[in-house]
């Protein structure tokens, strides 16, 4: 059993994690910014904390964190301006990533995108290039936290119903329920293979257990 914090906890990928892991036994605090949204992560199985944290500064990051045994970033500026984009995808996240190095938890777990990494193509000119930016630049500290870090890296987000299985690294868009994409989080915690790597994945015929474990 763990102590994990989902910073993001009402997202669509959040309020499926949450009651996957406290049906196991986890105890589960969803961070949210909307206070009206308490009710959908206490039903989820969570205990909610309500908190902006692309306001918060590194100090009040790490009270948040202390005393978990997991960090999951699942929050994002969910577009918009690229000023907003780049304070939540980027900047809050590298400082919920120094703030779990300082408050002594061991593992994070970030919440990414498939395409995710240095040369990621997209064009300055493109509305997505703010995001593609920001998710890389957290993506590159948290490999450099020292942490145990877990990339997860999904293709397209649908919102269809779970299959419990997944293609790594597949072509094309790789579409992915939201709901297997937290099914792969958490797996990803019990699955010590995934320490250190980045999955990217969308829909396939593997069983989720199977192909984490084959990393």
């Amino acid at each position: 059993m763990a102590r994990t914090l989902i910073i993001g906890g009402h997202g669509k990928v959040a309020l499926n994690l949450e009651p996957i892991l406290a049906e196991r036994g986890d105890t589960v605090t969803a961070v949210i910014r909307n206070a009206d949204h308490e009710a959908d992560v206490v039903a989820a199985g969570a205990q909610a904390v309500v908190a902006d944290v692309a306001s918060l500064d590194l100090d009040q990051l790490t009270n948040l964190v202390s005393g978990n045994d997991v960090v999951v970033w699942a929050a994002g500026a969910g577009g918009g301006s690229a000023e907003r984009t780049y304070a939540v995808d980027r900047d809050a996240a590298i400082r919920a990533i120094d703030a779990a190095v300082a408050g002594g938890v061991p593992r994070f777990v970030m919440v990414s995108w498939i395409g995710s990494r240095a040369d990621h193509g997209i064009d300055p000119g493109d509305g997505f290039f703010p995001y593609a930016e920001a998710k890389w630049a957290a993506d590159e500290h948290l490999q450099a936290s020292g942490l145990d870090w877990t990339i997860v890296a999904p293709g397209a987000l649908t919102l269809d119903p779970p299959t419990g299985r997944i293609s790594l690294d597949p072509q094309g868009d790789a579409a992915v329920s939201r709901a297997d994409v937290a099914a792969v989080i958490a797996a990803s915690l019990v699955e010590p293979a995934t320490v250190g790597r980045t999955v990217r994945f969308g829909n396939g015929e593997v069983p989720i257990a199977d192909a984490l474990r084959g990393l």
